[in-house]
Parts: structure tokens; C-alpha cells; sequence
């Protein structure tokens, strides 16, 4: 998988890290995982987790599942999985959309604060229980400063 940085236009809020990884047109295997690797050096401050997912208009599904795992620099380690909703009760995508390619942003967590510096892990798989996962384009991740905070 290849990684791309992304910039949200029209957002100010300070971006600690902004990585997207690009999903093969075969699909994105169930074992297949996205790495990303966060470089925190400020404890202090809290941050807000996004992910960016991409899909085309033919994703099969109104969801998606992500199991998610954080490892801290000192190898602790926080395990989630987590469902988005990505299209309403009738079919309407939720993201915004130009042509076939749907751009959605996903909360995660918000109002983190880093326990440690040092490089913390984020590895991000898809739980949807079919082997190859098509119709998705990128999955990434976005860490920024919780809003108001500078």
C-alpha cells in the first residue's frame, strides 16, 4: 500500500499527523492491515483521531467495521473495533461525494492526551467478515489539536 499525505482544505486546527493509505483495486484483505506510525513529542496538549476513508459509490455495504489497536512507546496497548455508518436508512451516502468517489471523515476519539512521547502505532483493519473488501479506495488517519487549543 502506498502512502499519500492529505491536507483537509478549510481546516485550521493544528494537524499532528495526516497519513492515508491506498487500498488495492483487488480489495482490501481481511488480514491486510493500514500501519501508521505518530511521532508525539507533546504530552500536554489533547488531539482529536480521525479517519479518512474513501470508497466508490458500488462499497456493497451502509457500514463498515474497523478493529483498531494502539500500541504506546512503551508497548501498552489499547484494542477497539469500531462501526461507521455510511449510508442513511435509504441508500443516501453520508460523505461527500464527487463523481464515484465517496470522502467520508470518522471520528474516532476525541480529547486524547498522550501519555508518553515516542512513536505510537496505529493499525487499522477491516472487520467486515468477507475476505476481500471491495470498492474501497484509501483508509487513513488524521491526529489534530482538540479544537480551541493552539
Amino acid at each position: 500500500m502506498a502512502a499519500l499525505a492529505v491536507a483537509l482544505a478549510g481546516c485550521n486546527r493544528a494537524s499532528l499527523y495526516d497519513t492515508v493509505r491506498t487500498i488495492p483495486q483487488e480489495g482490501w484483505r481481511y488480514d491486510s492491515v493500514a500501519h501508521f506510525d505518530v511521532e508525539v513529542a507533546d504530552t500536554v496538549a489533547a488531539f482529536d483521531f480521525y479517519f479518512h476513508l474513501r470508497h466508490t459509490t458500488s462499497y456493497p455495504f451502509s457500514n463498515i467495521y474497523f478493529f483498531v489497536k494502539t500500541t504506546a512507546p512503551s508497548g501498552d496497548f489499547l484494542s477497539d473495533t469500531v462501526e461507521y455508518m455510511l449510508a442513511d436508512l435509504y441508500g443516501r451516502w453520508l460523505g461527500a461525494g464527487a463523481a464515484s468517489i465517496i470522502n467520508n471523515r470518522l471520528a474516532y476519539r476525541k480529547s486524547v492526551r498522550f501519555s508518553q512521547e515516542g512513536t505510537y502505532h496505529v493499525a487499522v483493519q477491516q472487520g467486515m467478515r468477507t475476505e476481500a473488501l471491495l470498492h474501497v479506495v484509501s483508509v487513513g488517519l488524521r491526529i489534530e489539536k482538540t479544537h480551541g487549543q493552539k
